[in-house]
């Protein structure tokens, strides 16, 4: 053995060695995602308007791109507080792993693994509880304005007007306004009320002695005296008749700001010279006025109480709250997605089970097709397993550096179910590079050259087809974790690891078992079976025809899908709310109609699904669609009216339109931008007309699948988008191994037509195209089969995809590649 086949080995030795300590131990190396483990993901945005309405506040003559420049820059620090303060809020609600990380300049996503419905509404509610603590004064016209609403009788919506006593005073109408409409939105419009210059509407809660509540309007001044971050410390006190209230106290900063806020307020203070009265100074948290006491006197020690009609439960909460950390601008939510922990548990079985049967089936097609050959390359497609965790840490930390954000990982990134699809899929795909080889190893062996110099060449004529094919799709998969997120990115380093660890071991580990099987045996050749010898079919002649029909579909499928519009798309691009339900005893979907529209939600796309293995726990499910942002609302109608037929809530999707719009712009641009790679690549690497052939059938793949994909009533969504960048990768690398050996078989061919060439060229890779073809195509029909929910949809547009794929790289990439070269000779 020479020392470079020494090495060879001790590096295997040592990544093998490597990659096992990955994931060694597996439940504490291996971290799963919450589809796998189950739990609630939520993404957060800053308010960018209360941040520029801050902004102006301080500065009035900031305008134009100086105020845009100042308020991004604001939105950053204040995502930067957020973060913090988030952080510390879920801390405490002793959730185990949670992941906590920023998104873009304004955004922070929460992921909770493996909470329940009761973990998940506390930890939503502290979410949304921002703590935008404010102290404001009352406006000194407000006594005046508000006699002015008592005189024309005018009322906030949902409310009307009461005199206790002689003091006139609004109650709630709790019929007209629920509980549930008290919410941030209703508070804000309400400050639009009897509109007045330079203050806001609001109303202060007050319960009088007979226990009922009351409502007193006050007009308050825009401009804040003092904010959140003032803040220091909040506790539950209690007065001298044992009602509670929130005593607070400042940091050194907040003490002396409000030392002299309350010296200039008091009687006779700097700013209110001509009044034996203090100036009344409203403590408002999250745009509602809690209370608005009068100044006495000023307060140099640093402390406040908000005082107010409070219970004890709610006086704990807005402490939990205020200690958590108070924000300069509230945050809201606009995106959640939820698993229930036993789908996961049922993902994790049903990927198992994909992957092992894909494998499988690929193992035993490859044995039984090359006989040793194929036992070698079974080897490698082990080596290939057993190295991949290595890979998705070396392309974790690699794909970092392609997107603003994602920060370095350390160790393996999380496994999420498109991971685990992407682990099967690297089983199919890793195939190709050894079917390359070994069909460039057979026409040398037939050419009678010895089993040694055999390999050697087969290696050394794959190679190119193998390196230009791989880096294309590597490309795809950059792209992919660039613009995609959450699970889609998982996926993406799953595809890249399984891209570089195929090309690693088939083109270094491999060869050293082919060689070690030529130099220690007695053989003379290696056998295998072949489909087709020295085919000669006329492709090119009838691709008028072809093509035709490629036509006749696009047209068909596309009728259809303009047809049903936005009924294409699911929540990921519209934005809504998209709910799947277990059940024990089916409901008539009339039924489950009915039940929706009864509470007022009209809007509903209901619609049953089944998974293609029978034999899968809750092998059908409900799917429940609505517009908006109601899931929780729509989780109780149903659980409510069906709960006795079993019907529980497994996964939820809640997705803001502006999220949709921002994935379904953020998945064009994937799209686009994998394209033009593929052009200025290709037209590097072979010429412009083999580039464009090869663009053209990747559209007409792209545009096939998505048609025929809806046709069967599916709807396109992010996991979609990223079967769709695959098979992007897939098309242009099964287009390249014909386009390389068009490209070898022109040196050779002097004076014949280029559409003869390329005929033949077809011909020769036959056999690869439909074994690569069928080898990958075994491990997605396992994915369609035992994946289940989202990824048997992604399953399904890799197998149309791929179909079409093979089919395109023969008769649309290269007739369009033959475009430029009418009438040419080699």
């Amino acid at each position: 053995m020479n020392k470079s086949t020494m090495w060879k080995w001790l590096v295997l030795i040592a990544l093998t060695a490597w990659s096992l300590a990955l994931v060694t131990p597996f439940k504490e190396k291996v971290k799963l995602g919450l589809d796998l483990k189950g739990g609630t993901s939520f993404t957060v945005e800053v308010d960018q308007n209360e941040v520029r309405k801050q902004m102006l506040e301080g500065d009035a003559k900031l305008e134009g791109s100086a105020l845009d420049s100042a308020v991004q820059e604001a939105v950053k620090k204040t995502q930067g507080v957020a973060l913090e303060v988030i952080r510390s809020r879920v801390d405490g609600l002793g959730i185990a792993e949670p992941e906590i990380y920023p998104l873009l300049n304004d955004r922070i996503v929460i992921r909770l693994p493996g909470v329940d419905a009761v973990k998940r509404t506390e930890a939503k509610n502290s979410i949304q509880s921002v703590a935008f603590l404010e102290f404001r004064l009352v406006h000194a016209e407000s006594d005046a304005w508000v006699n002015e609403l008592f005189t024309a009788g005018l009322t906030p919506p949902g409310f009307s007007l009461v005199r206790v006593g002689n003091d006139p005073c609004y109650v709630r109408d709790r019929k007209a306004l629920e509980d549930k409409a008290l919410d941030r939105v209703f508070w804000e419009n309400l400050k639009k009320f009897g509109t007045k210059r330079g203050a806001e509407f609001m109303l202060e809660k007050d319960s009088l002695k007979d226990g009922s509540t009351v409502y007193r309007p006050v007009y308050i001044e825009v401009r804040k005296q003092l904010t959140g971050s003032a803040l220091k410390d909040a506790r539950v006190d209690y007065d001298q008749i044992n009602r509670p209230y929130i005593s607070l106290s400042f940091n050194k900063t907040g003490a002396e700001r409000f030392g002299k806020v309350t010296a200039a307020y008091a009687p006779r203070g700097e700013n209110n010279l001509n009044s034996d009265t203090g100036r009344r100074l409203a403590i408002i948290l999250d745009g509602r006025l809690y209370s608005a006491p009068t100044i006495q006197d000023a307060i140099y020690s640093g402390n406040a109480q908000i005082t107010g009609s409070f219970t004890v439960d709610e006086c704990t909460r807005l402490v939990n709250v205020l200690r958590a950390g108070a924000l300069p601008a509230p945050v809201t939510i606009i995106e959640e997605r939820t698993v229930d922990p036993s789908l996961g548990k049922d993902s994790i079985d049903s990927g198992m089970r994909a992957s092992v049967y894909g494998s499988i089936a690929v193992f035993v097609f490859m044995a039984g097709y090359y006989f040793l050959a194929g036992i070698i390359a079974n080897v490698s497609l082990l080596l290939v397993i057993i190295l991949l965790p290595f890979g998705m840490w070396f392309s974790s930390g690699l794909l970092s550096l392609f997107s603003a954000g994602a920060g370095a990982m350390a160790g393996l990134p999380v496994l999420t179910m498109p991971g685990i699809a992407g682990i099967a899929l690297t089983i199919g795909m890793a195939v190709d590079a050894n079917v390359l080889i070994y069909e460039r190893m057979r026409e040398e062996l037939e050419a009678g050259k010895a089993l040694r110099n055999a390999i050697s060449a087969g290696y050394d004529k794959a190679f190119s087809a193998i390196f230009d094919s791989n880096l294309t799709t590597l490309l795809t998969a950059v792209i992919l974790f660039w613009q995609g997120s959450g699970p889609v990115r998982g996926f993406a380093v799953t595809l890249t690891a399984g891209i570089l660890v195929s090309m690693l071991v088939v083109l270094v580990f491999t060869r050293l078992l082919l060689n070690l099987v030529a130099d220690k045996t007695s053989l003379k050749t290696i056998k295998m079976m072949q489909v087709f010898k020295n085919p000669h079919f006329d492709f090119l002649g009838k691709r008028a025809w072809v093509i035709g029909i490629s036509v006749a579909v696009i047209v068909g499928t596309w009728a259809v899908f303009l047809k049903k519009g936005q009924d294409n798309f699911g929540v990921d691009f519209t934005g809504g709310t998209s709910i799947t339900f277990a059940f024990n005893e089916k409901q008539p979907v009339d039924a489950v109609r009915a039940a929706l529209d009864k509470a007022g939600v009209t809007d509903a796309r209901i619609q049953y699904q089944s998974e293609l293995d029978p034999t899968a726990k809750g092998a059908e499910t409900l799917e429940v669609k609505v517009s908006g942002q109601n899931g929780d609302e729509v989780v109780r109608i149903i659980e409510s009216a069906f709960g006795k037929s079993g019907y529980h809530s497994l996964q939820a999707n809640i997705v803001g339109p502006q999220i949709g719009s921002e994935l379904k712009k953020s998945g064009m641009i994937a799209l686009i931008l994998s394209l033009v790679g593929i052009i200025i690549y290709l037209a590097f690497r072979f010429e412009f007309g083999f580039a464009t052939g090869a663009v053209v059938a990747v559209v007409h793949d792209v545009i096939i699948t998505i048609g025929i994909y809806c046709l069967f009533g599916r709807q396109l969504s992010l996991t979609t988008v990223a079967a769709l960048l695959t098979i992007i990768g897939y098309s242009v690398n099964d287009t390249i191994v014909v386009f390389d050996r068009i490209r070898e078989d022109l040196r050779v061919s002097h004076g014949k037509p280029y559409v003869e060439v390329a005929n033949l060229s077809i011909n020769r890779t036959l056999s690869r195209t439909l074994l690569t073809g069928v080898s990958t195509q075994l491990t997605i029909i396992s994915l369609m089969i035992f994946g289940g929910g989202d990824i048997s949809d992604f399953a399904l547009v890799l197998f149309i995809g791929i179909a079409v794929g093979t089919f395109s790289s023969i008769y649309i990439a290269t007739p369009v590649a033959l475009l430029w070269h009418k009438e040419e000779k080699a």
